[in-house]
């Protein structure tokens, strides 16, 4: 098939239907499936894909998850930006991402780069901002740990935690954060003089139980929250979190979590974004910010 006849392929929205097709778009370019991921990610943002002509497959696909007010998004993050591996290196991912870049119009656009991906996106105007260390092990209990009272979230919890979440990330994400309970193997809050200083989650992909969100108060209530994260499961703990947060960085290492990769927080349309990042530990999923 030549460039101008794949250039020609439409861009189709993308519904919770096509799941199994995104599953195994991931695996054709040697991703895990991550088909719980992909379901939030169909459900509470948006995803778009091109159909291969010759099947029932897709040859790209990315998702848009949008944040702020309902039809005047304020802030957009693009995740899971794929292409089959034998359509690769023929135009395709860029023309998703100029896809992007022309859907959000004039609302900004943040994604998390890997070193393969991060050219593309220079080129086509993002803006390095910040850097995320993926750490992953099984967490081990030693030491003396925050003596911060954690435990299980209710359904009474979520107007608290979603007023928190508002505050720290700096845009409404109520979309996203009300399917935590159904997202989420656990879901936990910290709590000081009664009100809710922290929350966490922690949600299966693959063998491993991602952390995320993380929003804390300071470092002692995230360590608390991953401590009893960690206790809940024995399953590798794996999150991804701001470098800037050194001290968790280094207190996670010291508990059984080894450094995996690092990401590039990139930006389109802002120099930075919105909210508190001293109190934004770790993303639900870079895919969704």
């Amino acid at each position: 098939m030549s460039t101008p006849s794949l250039s020609a392929l439409p861009i189709r929205r993308l519904t919770p239907r096509d799941l199994k097709a995104c599953a195994d778009l991931s695996e054709d370019r040697g991703w895990p499936r991550e088909e719980h991921k992909w379901g939030l990610l169909l459900s509470a943002g948006t995803g778009y894909g091109i159909d291969d002509p010759d099947g029932n497959s897709l040859i790209g696909a990315y998702v848009v998850t949008q944040y702020g007010p309902f039809q005047r998004p304020a802030l957009a993050a693009i995740g899971m930006v794929l292409v089959a591996e034998r359509y690769a290196r023929r135009g395709i991912g860029r023309r998703l991402m100029q896809y992007a870049i022309e859907e959000a119009a004039t609302t900004p656009l943040t994604l998390h780069a890997t070193p393969t991906g991060r050219p593309l996106y220079e080129q086509l105007g993002f803006k390095v901002i910040g850097r995320a260390e993926m750490v992953r092990g099984h967490f081990t209990a030693a030491g003396p740990l925050p003596g911060i009272a954690t435990r299980s979230a209710t359904a009474e919890d979520l107007s608290a935690i979603l007023r928190l979440d508002t505050e720290v990330f700096g845009h409404d994400r109520m979309h996203v954060i009300t399917r935590l309970p159904a997202f989420t193997d656990q879901l936990r809050v910290a709590e000081a003089d009664g009100e809710i200083v922290g929350y966490a989650g922690a949600w299966p992909n693959m063998e491993t139980h991602v952390v995320g969100p993380l929003v804390a108060r300071d470092t002692d209530t995230a360590k608390a929250l991953i401590a009893s994260l960690g206790a809940g499961t024995d399953r590798p703990l794996r999150t991804d979190i701001d470098v800037r947060h050194t001290e968790l960085l280094a207190w996670v290492k010291e508990h059984g979590l080894e450094s995996v990769a690092f990401n590039a927080v990139m930006a389109y349309g802002t120099a930075e974004l919105p909210g508190d990042w001293t109190r934004r530990f770790a993303p639900l999923t870079v895919a969704a910010g």
